[in-house]
């Protein structure tokens, strides 16, 4: 057994891909599931809409979204954070992704996209202005 770990190396440079931050689970009766995921988080909804309920989780948001395709098994979409999604788009098409969701903006400035890799699983990506690097004022310079 190999019990050697590597050392991190830190870079100088800022990565694109920053953290896991959001985690989106699309509901078919978003008040059943907000009661619900409220017992089974033991948190509550910090945002709370009738188009979304978020969830802080340790600096992870659990995202409950009724608008947005079918629940049930694939009904969970991860957002990678990172400081500019135009560009991580991009990266991700270059490589061999597939367009699933255009950059959009999902409200106070938030944009997010999303690709499916190469194997069909769907991968996203959120700007948060203010997080990651991203001055809130950038919000301000996309259409």
């Amino acid at each position: 057994m190999n019990t050697t770990r590597t050392t991190r190396t830190t870079h100088t440079h800022t990565r694109m891909f920053q953290t896991l931050r959001t985690i989106v689970i699309r509901v078919s009766d978003l008040a059943a599931a907000k009661v619900w995921y409220a017992k089974a988080t033991g948190a509550t909804p910090y945002f709370d809409e009738p188009f979304y309920v978020g969830f802080d989780l340790g600096g992870t948001e659990l995202g409950l979204d009724p608008n947005s395709g079918m629940p049930g098994v694939g009904g969970t979409s991860a957002y990678w954070r990172v400081q500019n999604v135009d560009e991580a788009l991009a990266h991700l098409l270059a490589i061999g992704g597939t367009a699933q969701e255009a950059v959009h903006e999902v409200g106070g400035g938030i944009r997010v996209a999303a690709v499916l890799d190469p194997f069909g699983n769907a991968i996203g990506v959120i700007e948060i202005p203010g997080e990651g690097g991203t001055p809130p004022a950038a919000a301000e310079s996309h259409p």
